[in-house]
């Protein structure tokens, strides 16, 4: 087995056991048993448990990137309706994102220090690619902004992000995903002018 496949395996066998058990109740001794790896296995390609969940955080940030980044570069869509497929789409990529999931109840409990670099890069990133959505609404006049869109992206994420603890860790997500449409709508309603 190659040394890409072996880190692929580990990387899978940790994700799957940090969703089930979370980030504490997971061992790299337990990892190393499921995965048929030995545990100096896992201290090769890893040097701590951190940095096995660190980079399997990474990896389901980068596939909500992935997927959103089809959203954001789609000439097809009107700068409402990729604001709207940005939403949903991100909704149901973190919806399944269950170490994700760990990294915001570790706000309230236990704060992973190890993750923090990760999230902020994502809010960067994010704020970037929706002002692309909102300036392409400018340009085709889709969309009015008065005030500082600096401000306006801020306040945007952190309503995404404020709806990341009721959807995610109070698991209402299924509750309100048929209304995702209607809260999308408030979003660019405010927007158009």
């Amino acid at each position: 087995m190659s040394i890409d496949s072996t880190k692929d395996s580990i990387l899978n066998v940790a994700s799957r056991l940090f969703s089930r058990f979370g980030f504490h109740k997971t061992s790299m001794d337990e990892i190393a048993k499921i995965a048929r790896k030995a545990k100096g296995s896992l201290y090769y390609h890893f040097a701590s448990k951190e940095e096995l969940f660190r980079e399997v955080v990474s990896n389901e940030i980068a596939n909500l990137k992935n997927q959103l980044t089809t959203v954001v570069v789609n000439n097809k869509l009107s700068a409402s309706e990729k604001i709207n497929a940005y939403f949903i789409i991100r909704m149901e990529v973190l919806h399944n994102a269950s170490n994700y999931h760990e990294t915001i109840k570790a706000d309230f409990y236990e704060h992973f220090e190890f993750i923090d670099d990760l999230r902020n890069e994502l809010d960067a990133w994010e704020k970037e690619n929706i002002k692309k959505i909102i300036l392409q609404g400018i340009e085709t006049k889709e969309f009015v902004i008065e005030g500082d869109i600096n401000i306006l992206l801020d306040v945007y994420i952190m309503v995404l992000k404020g709806l990341e603890i009721p959807f995610f860790i109070q698991d209402k997500y299924k509750n309100y995903a048929p209304y995702f449409n209607d809260l999308t709508r408030i979003f660019t309603k405010g927007l158009m002018s």
